[in-house]
C-alpha cells in the first residue's frame, strides 16, 4: 500500500516538474525571438536594452518633444529633468522609483541625440576626406 502512494507522489512530482521545465523553455524561446526581432529594427535592441525605455516613453516622462533628425533642445530636457528629479526626492516625500524613471528617460534621450551626432559626424567626415577613418561597430 505504501509503495503505491510513494509511486503516485513520484509520478505526480515528475509530471509537475516536466510541465514547469517545458513552460520555462517556451518562455525563453519567446524572449530570444523578441530580442532578435528588436535587433533587426533601426536603433534596436542595443539602445533599448541599455536604457529600458523607448524614445516615446522617455519624451512622455519628461514632457518634451521627440528629437527631430537627432536634434533637440537639451537645455529644456535638463531643466525638466532637474525639476522632476528634485520634486520626486524621497527625502521630500517623493518616490525613488519615479526618480529612476526620470533619470532613465533623460539618459535615453541623450543616447538618441549622441547616436545622431556621431552619425552626422561620420557622414561629414566622409564628405570632407578622401580617406575616412574606419569605425568598428560595438
Amino acid at each position: 500500500m505504501a509503495h503505491r502512494i510513494i509511486t503516485q507522489v513520484v509520478v505526480s512530482g515528475a509530471r509537475i516538474l516536466g510541465r514547469a521545465v517545458t513552460e520555462s523553455w517556451k518562455q525563453a524561446q519567446a524572449s530570444q525571438r523578441y530580442a532578435a526581432a528588436a535587433g533587426k529594427q533601426p536603433g534596436g535592441a542595443q539602445t533599448f536594452a541599455s536604457s529600458g525605455l523607448t524614445l516615446d516613453e522617455a519624451c512622455k516622462i519628461l514632457n518634451v518633444a521627440p528629437p527631430k533628425g537627432g536634434k533637440t533642445d537639451m537645455n529644456q530636457v535638463m531643466e525638466r529633468f532637474k525639476r522632476l528629479f528634485d520634486s520626486n526626492d524621497p527625502k521630500k516625500g517623493g518616490s525613488f522609483y519615479l526618480q529612476s524613471k526620470i533619470l532613465r528617460a533623460r539618459e535615453r534621450i541623450e543616447l538618441e541625440v549622441r547616436a545622431a551626432e556621431e552619425k552626422a559626424a561620420r557622414e561629414q567626415e566622409l564628405k570632407e576626406t578622401p580617406f575616412p577613418k574606419v569605425y568598428k561597430d560595438r
